[in-house]
């Protein structure tokens, strides 16, 4: 085909996703505007099933904003969160094609087994269960096609709904959110770097008895398909009922999981979604028992300056010892601006309900009495309604993911309902902290896996 073809065929790609993805974005935006300023009637379940039906990137930013407390009017928020584990997935046909495309035609002699059928679909690609020639179980996350072109499609079209979200809510200033949801989401569509991810995390993690990583297969990945090491494993959701001990086992091995790598290379997971981590076990048939998690995804990971993380144990430090001066600082390392003293304390009723468990020196669960989907959203409406009174606020671009992944992974621990000294287990992680300590580590790590430190 022609290059002059191909771009044809890109732009007709854009143009038919700028109409799609447009009428739904258009149709949720009038649905949620009625339904906040005059109390119309919305459809939260016909907007997941049409945005799972166009897949990619926007139903990933569905998925992002449903975790955003009160971002999104909770009804919304319920049903896109569900997204990712009901991704329609795509058939045989499509799937050959695709594999051919990325390992050329003589590709299913590369594997002993592969098969056809999907064992999980998500937003941006869709994960196959194959053999490797010597005889390993692997997982083969294929990507969608055209999906660079979607991206950009849908990230235009996501400027539409933070455009409707500032004039319903001229308090918060979104530029920051879309900015750093546009970054990462591009970030995804590169499987090279995720795979760089996975080794990081695999570098990183590879002393934590308690956390698996996959092994990377370089020799059958490319820029859109990534062969890991299959981790047989059980669903989180499936130990809800378990021996407390057991849950509590799981939720200690997801809090070494998401804190170590980022207190030891300043790298977080940000996606803590229950569909990207399975329990795995051991012990013969009939006397096994759950031991830790497997880590299953690597696309949305942030890699943060060490001083991002210095603010983080500011912040701890200044809350926990009183210290007003050193949790100004804090909030001034991460981007915050115009900070006087209301605002400040606007932020720090966030600021102590996501710190509250870490400054408490018992065994307590991250939230008694609240439900994991409505986990962070009594503290957000409460600095939202401050806000709205007292003036915008800008949110840093930083800040984004891991204040998504921090709710993300306190709604974890309340499906698990887990209890533990959530105290001792960060101070554990910061023993012995400093900046400089920190940016040689990450150095170390990131080179190792070519990965670059940001500036």
């Amino acid at each position: 085909m022609a290059e002059s073809d191909r771009e044809a065929n890109r732009f007709s790609a854009r143009a038919s996703r700028y109409a799609n993805v447009g009428a739904n974005m258009g149709g949720v935006a009038a649905r949620m505007a009625m339904a906040r300023m005059f109390g119309g009637e919305s459809n939260p379940a016909a907007l997941a099933q049409a945005l799972g039906g166009l897949k990619g990137p926007i139903m990933k930013v569905a998925q992002l904003l449903a975790t955003i407390p009160d971002l999104l009017p909770p009804e919304y928020a319920a049903e896109l969160q569900k997204l990712q584990a009901d991704a329609p997935p795509m058939g045989a046909a499509f799937v050959k094609r695709r594999m051919m495309a990325e390992l050329g035609a003589d590709w299913q002699t590369r594997f002993s087994h592969f098969d056809l059928k999907p064992a999980a679909a998500a937003s941006l690609g869709q994960v196959h269960k194959a053999t490797s020639l010597d005889g390993a179980p692997l997982a083969c996350k294929l990507q969608y096609p055209d999906m660079q072109s979607a991206v950009e499609a849908d990230l235009k079209q996501l400027d539409v709904a933070f455009a409707l979200h500032r004039r319903m809510n001229s308090w918060l200033d979104t530029s920051e959110i879309k900015k750093e949801i546009g970054e990462r989401i591009r970030e995804e569509l590169d499987y090279e770097r995720e795979s760089q991810n996975a080794r990081l995390y695999g570098n990183v993690l590879k002393d934590v008895d308690a956390v698996r990583v996959p092994e990377v297969h370089p020799d059958l990945s490319t820029k859109r398909l990534l062969t890991l090491g299959w981790l047989d494993g059980e669903r989180i959701l499936s130990f809800a009922e378990a021996p407390v001990e057991i849950r509590n086992r799981i939720a200690q091995a997801m809090f070494k999981a998401w804190w170590h790598p980022f207190s030891r290379a300043a790298v977080i997971h940000g996606d803590p979604h229950l569909g990207n981590y399975t329990v795995f076990s051991e012990g013969g048939q009939g006397d096994r028992e759950a031991q830790g998690i497997n880590l299953l995804d690597y696309g949305c990971v942030r890699i943060f300056h060490p001083r991002f993380v210095g603010g983080v144990v500011d912040l701890y430090r200044g809350l926990q010892q009183g210290d007003h001066d050193r949790v100004v600082h804090a909030y001034e390392v991460w981007g915050f601006k115009r900070l006087d003293r209301k605002t400040i304390d606007i932020l720090n009723i966030w600021a102590r309900f996501i710190y509250g468990p870490l400054l408490e020196d018992r065994t307590r669960t991250v939230a008694d009495g609240v439900k994991p989907g409505a986990y962070g959203r009594r503290e957000a409406f409460s600095v939202h309604q401050a806000l709205k009174e007292h003036g915008p606020v800008t949110v840093p671009q930083e800040f984004v993911f891991m204040d998504r992944a921090a709710v993300g992974l306190g709604a974890v621990f309340l499906h698990l309902r887990s209890e533990l000294n959530y105290h001792r287990l960060f101070e554990a992680e910061i023993e012995h902290f400093s900046l400089e300590s920190l940016g040689a580590r990450q150095k170390t790590a990131l080179d190792a896996v070519g990965l670059k430190a940001p500036a």
